[in-house]
């Protein structure tokens, strides 16, 4: 069941953690990808070629050069201001407000990723080779783990039996006071 909330939503977003942020931050694919890779949208990363759809500085593209998970941002080359001393900064982007124009395909595990999703690999895009969905390697199996030994049930005790059972302990005066008979007394009665 999904959350409806927007508060917890809200707090769910700013609370998660670095593996999950990650999904957050995905981007549309641009139409030619879309067509190209069958999806829709990617998680952004540095390296990708991302055009800017919102704001001013609408219909910039650049390269990522780094993605601030703390603070759910993206930075791109070339979309910077200056300041009033002179010097540039760069302008932090939200991620849905970019589209992926290139995607950076030199890291292994994203390759890895796409053919485990069934999207077509880079050399399949370009030989024109049609997209199999790749069969999925089988899972190392675990070893098998030994049946826990049952404990013992403990014994249900009759009052005769907690009665036998009282102990005489001394106070600190001196006196022995004895423990449980005045209860099963007490119950006797």
């Amino acid at each position: 069941m999904k959350i409806r909330k927007p508060r917890t939503q809200r707090r769910n977003l700013f609370q998660a953690h670095a593996h999950t942020r990650r999904k957050h931050f995905s981007a549309p694919l641009s139409p030619d990808l879309k067509e190209r890779y069958g999806a829709n949208s990617f998680p952004l990363r540095v390296g990708d070629t991302v055009r800017v759809l919102r704001g001013d500085r609408r219909g910039f593209e650049g390269k990522i050069t780094r993605v601030d998970r703390a603070k759910f941002r993206v930075f791109v080359e070339g979309v910077t201001r200056e300041k009033v001393d002179g010097t540039a900064i760069q302008i932090p982007i939200h991620p849905s407000k970019a589209m992926i124009m290139d995607l950076d395909l030199s890291d292994k595990r994203r390759r890895e990723t796409m053919d485990r999703k069934g999207i077509p690999s880079v050399k399949e895009v370009t030989t024109g080779e049609k997209a199999e969905k790749t069969e999925k390697k089988p899972r190392k199996e675990r070893a098998i783990k030994k049946p826990r030994r049952k404990k013992k049930p403990k014994t249900l005790e009759t009052r005769s039996q907690k009665q036998e059972k009282t102990s005489e302990t001394k106070t600190r005066s001196g006196t022995k006071k004895k423990r449980r008979k005045s209860k099963a007394k007490k119950g006797a009665e």
